[in-house]
């Protein structure tokens, strides 16, 4: 199981046995270090704020809803129990906006701010 960026699943937060629906904004990695994805989960509470991206009809979820990006978390891998579809880009791409945004990161970066000892 490889989980993708923009990738929407149902997953196990471990909020008293629930299960929610979130998007994954991990960076694609053939080899990451950890077992671990990076989500921003899904609501249908809509407080109007700029850490929230309205989502369109979607076609594999049943109620208007939102990602909340002041909810970013990470998770094992093996807690997302099934894919149920794919933001269209140009909601990843608003996504990420709102992601830079709540983590007050300048765009057009190329590459993490460090490099990895051998």
């Amino acid at each position: 199981m490889r989980p993708q960026p923009g990738d929407v699943w149902l997953a196990d937060l471990g909020l008293a046995a629930k299960t929610r629906p979130v998007v994954i904004v991990s960076r694609q990695d053939p080899d990451p270090p950890r077992a671990l994805v990076l989500y921003v989960p899904l609501t249908t509470q809509n407080r109007l704020s700029p850490y929230e991206v309205p989502l369109p009809r979607l076609p594999f979820l049943n109620r208007d809803s939102v990602a909340n990006v002041q909810g970013l978390a990470s998770i094992p891998a093996v807690r997302l129990e099934r894919k149920l579809g794919r933001l269209p880009k140009d909601v990843m791409a608003k996504l990420k906006a709102a992601l830079a945004f709540a983590l007050d990161l300048e765009s057009g970066t190329n590459g993490p701010p460090f490099t990895a000892r051998s």
